[in-house]
């Protein structure tokens, strides 16, 4: 289990977890996070960290069609944020609860499927205990180990804005799914983006969920690509 940051925060019912789980996955593809042994072949996550993803990133370069392998790094790691933010994301805005991905399994295809062997998870009081559960689960259980396994040099800065991207348009997803949830999203946003490494990355730019990042994920260097809606880099005509 993960070593709890608030004193407030307590198990939560599994059944909960799961149900809380099963009402995330209703907002799309990337918030799916399934339960139990489906017969696919599983392997913990922190394998694949300490691989980099290696294999992922290879593939996924090729596809894109480009030649610098921090470009498909960081497109794999901010794809893989997306996918972590989004489920727990859910479950923390819809139900109060943070899943428990400490035993996380994945399946690293394409594209990538996440998994849990059991429904845990945590409560906790208020915005500032669930958005401390949420990034230790997130940022200090996973995405910093992914971070210092890439088999390739990218700007630390370009990850953590990568997470923090990924974070602010999930809650965006969800704020669009459920508008009754845009003022809860927007101060979860708020309190994520002044916590640890997410610090700094950018800013909310709207009443809403909009985002401006201050660093570049490095898309416009994909052939056909160009800029991301939250990119700092100036609009041709801008």
């Amino acid at each position: 289990m993960i070593v709890v940051m608030n004193s407030q925060a307590r198990p939560a019912d599994p059944d909960l977890v799961r149900r809380a789980l099963d009402s995330a996955a209703r907002a799309g593809p990337y918030f799916v996070l399934s339960v139990g042994d489906d017969g696919r072949a599983w392997r913990p996550a922190a394998e694949l960290y300490a691989g980099g993803l290696a294999g992922l990133i290879a593939s996924t370069g090729s596809q894109l069609g480009v030649t610098e392998a921090r470009v498909a790094a960081s497109t794999v790691q901010l794809g893989y944020a997306a996918r972590l933010w989004s489920p727990v994301l859910g479950c923390v805005l819809q139900d109060g609860v943070v899943p428990d991905l400490t035993r996380l399994r994945a399946a690293a295809g394409s594209p990538m499927r996440l998994n849990l062997p059991e429904p845990r998870g945590w409560r906790a009081g208020g915005t500032g205990g669930l958005a401390a559960l949420a990034y230790q689960t997130v940022m200090t259980c996973h995405l910093e180990p992914l971070g210092a396994g890439l088999p390739v040099k990218v700007a630390a800065g370009l990850l953590r804005g990568n997470a923090a991207g990924a974070m602010t348009a999930a809650l965006r997803v969800l704020a669009c799914t459920r508008p009754d949830l845009v003022p809860a999203a927007r101060a979860l946003a708020q309190r994520l983006l002044g916590t640890g490494l997410l610090r700094g990355t950018g800013e909310l730019t709207g009443p809403g969920l909009e985002f401006r990042r201050r660093s570049c994920c490095l898309f416009y260097r994909v052939p056909g690509g160009g800029l991301c809606s939250d990119c700092p880099l100036p609009r041709p005509g801008g």
